[in-house]
């Protein structure tokens, strides 16, 4: 069976090393618990574990790497489910549950997993919402079960949440707060011990807390990077430009970020910091070349994340490592405090962006494709920090059939969602150039981004616009 987005696996159960020197280390301090009578977890076997879940129910996960497949497997094994409701995101393997009949699953990011079942007719449905607003759609949603990933206990009951904050964290220690629900949570000894910032955001579970545990039995999940590709090098190229010394950067997934972070850590400058949804190896790679000061104006010292994806060798630098921070997406994703970063420079993707620059990121032709994740909230929050920009950065064509179409239209496909407004888009990058579109007029905007599509397409797209706006009347 293939894995989705083409990554690899671990193979055997071996733990991470965790290497000493050379990286500033964190251990928990051992504060008593706030709780007048300290509780002990059950240990239960995956299968026990999953038949507390009753036939009509509401479970809530976290998003990809937070996700605790073990115990999803668990439940995929049962077929007596009358009406769960799942509210997840980003699913990272191909979970039999929801394929069960009498199983609804409710995603607020899709990826492959999420597309393959929703094309074979389960029902998978996408909740459109930004990620910071996840926290408020799973109160809303209501789970008597909450579920989640974590690290194994340290001496004091400790369980570091490790690769992922997120939305739910609230969630799990309300429902660890509330007798009538259930908080289950899969250790492995593979995830990295991480930290918060304390006192507010300890990104870390207590013993005394959890319902139930389980032991994780599946390795866990890695993303390589992608090998760029001309192209990517050159859209990386023309991206280097806008990137200045002392500049907060926010990357994502994908070949085009990846290969922008090799660029900074081999050229020259640096004093960067990094205010980030998601940690990666490009970003580890620039700590590592000594690229990161973190002098933000806020958060300084520290780099920050609610997420990482990466390699094994990411999560074993992760491990214990205090120079990288995680706190909830409502506190790295809203758009004051990515304003208050110094020079925040983030780099989005997108599948099109239309004459007008309004930027499909998500979904196009009718097609959900990913999520709105932080797209809007960086491509905003840049333009609030004294300094800021934020970069769009795609091909200029893709292929469809084996054909080659421009992804700069004159208009939007029908049936294609706007993700991020033109009034908040301001550089969009193919490897034909840049377009700087803030503080333009509709049609100097226009004829920028019809230079820096492929020179196949300009005419055309010179002619749409121009035919466009004269039956407009302008």
């Amino acid at each position: 069976m293939g894995t989705p987005f083409g990554v690899r696996f671990p193979q055997g159960g071996n733990a991470l090393q965790r290497p000493a020197g050379g990286i500033i280390r964190y251990h928990a301090a051992s504060p008593s618990t706030s709780r007048e009578s300290r509780t002990v977890p059950r240990t239960l076997s995956l299968s026990d574990a999953a038949a507390l879940l009753r036939p009509d129910d509401r479970l809530c996960l976290p998003l990809g790497p937070g996700l605790p497949s073990s115990f999803i497997q668990a439940l995929g094994a049962r077929d007596d489910w009358r009406d769960l409701w799942v509210f997840a995101g980003l699913l990272i393997d191909l979970y039999p549950l929801f394929t069960r009949a009498g199983v609804h699953l409710r995603s607020g990011f899709f990826g492959p997993v999420e597309r393959g079942l929703r094309a074979s007719g389960f029902d998978v449905q996408f909740v459109p919402a930004d990620f910071r607003r996840f926290a408020a759609l799973a109160r809303s949603f209501a789970p008597r079960v909450m579920a989640t990933l974590a690290a194994t206990p340290d001496a004091d009951g400790h369980l570091s949440l490790s690769l992922h904050a997120g939305a739910n964290v609230a969630e799990l220690h309300a429902a660890g707060r509330d007798p009538e629900r259930l908080l289950v949570v899969e250790t492995h000894p593979d995830l990295p011990r991480t930290m918060g910032v304390p006192p507010e955001h300890l990104h870390r579970l207590h013993l005394d807390e959890i319902d139930v545990l389980v032991e994780g039995e599946r390795p866990i999940f890695t993303l390589p990077d992608t090998e760029p590709s001309p192209i990517d090098r050159a859209v990386a190229g023309h991206a280097r430009r806008f990137i200045g010394d002392g500049c907060t950067l926010q990357t994502g997934i994908g070949a085009i970020p990846s290969e922008i972070a090799r660029l900074l850590s081999e050229d020259r400058g640096g004093d960067y910091g990094i205010h980030s949804e998601m940690f990666s190896d490009g970003l580890m790679q620039l700590h590592l070349a000594g690229k990161v000061s973190n002098r933000k104006g806020v958060h300084d010292g520290y780099s920050v994340a609610t997420f990482a994806l990466g390699s094994t060798r990411l999560y074993e630098w992760l491990d214990g490592n205090a120079e990288v921070r995680f706190l909830p997406v409502d506190c790295v994703n809203g758009h004051e405090a990515i304003g208050r970063n110094r020079k925040m420079l983030s780099v989005n993707g997108a599948l099109a962006v239309d004459l007008l620059g309004q930027v499909a990121a998500d979904a196009l032709e009718g097609r959900q494709y990913s999520g709105i994740g932080g797209h809007v909230d960086f491509v905003a929050g840049a333009a609030l920090s004294p300094g800021g920009r934020s970069l769009i950065c795609l091909p200029s064509t893709a292929s469809v059939g084996g054909e080659r179409r421009s992804r700069l239209v004159a208009q939007l496909p029908a049936g294609t969602l706007v993700t991020t407004p033109r009034h908040e888009v301001d550089v969009v990058i193919t490897e034909h150039g840049a377009a700087e579109l803030a503080g333009r007029s509709v049609e100097e905007r226009a004829l920028a981004l019809i230079e820096v599509a492929h020179p196949q397409h300009r005419d055309a797209l010179g002619q749409d616009w121009h035919r466009a706006r004269h039956a407009q009347g302008s």
